[in-house]
């Protein structure tokens, strides 16, 4: 298949990702998000673990990279070897994203005299 082809295979398959309402305990709120099957044979084979023939526990960086769209403070934490298609993912339950850096005074002052 062509990189073109496999490319437009990947993005149908993206568009069909399902993500699960979350549930939460006191700790962690939680999700599941389920990879068609066919695109989890386009992942990387890298992302597997050898031993176990499932996916392995992906970065954030790695599992944005195939796909997978969510706010951020998810941890894929578990793999589920009977469904390798289906991810678990978690986060603290108070999560607050990491404040934005404000502009240096000097970089303000200079956008005010251009308005």
């Amino acid at each position: 298949m062509a990189d073109r082809q496999i490319a437009n295979k990947i993005e149908e398959y993206i568009e069909k990702i399902h993500y699960s309402d979350r549930y939460s305990d006191d700790l962690y709120e939680y999700r599941h998000v389920i990879l068609p099957k066919p695109l989890l044979k386009l992942v990387p084979k890298e992302f597997f673990d050898d031993k176990a023939g499932t996916l392995r526990l992906l970065s954030e960086a790695e599992w944005r990279g195939i796909g997978i769209t969510q706010s951020l403070g998810w941890e894929h934490y578990e793999v589920h070897a009977p469904e390798p298609h289906v991810l678990l993912f978690r986060r603290a339950k108070n999560y607050a994203p990491p404040p934005q850096p404000q502009p240096a005074p000097a970089v303000r002052q200079a956008n005010a005299r251009k308005k």
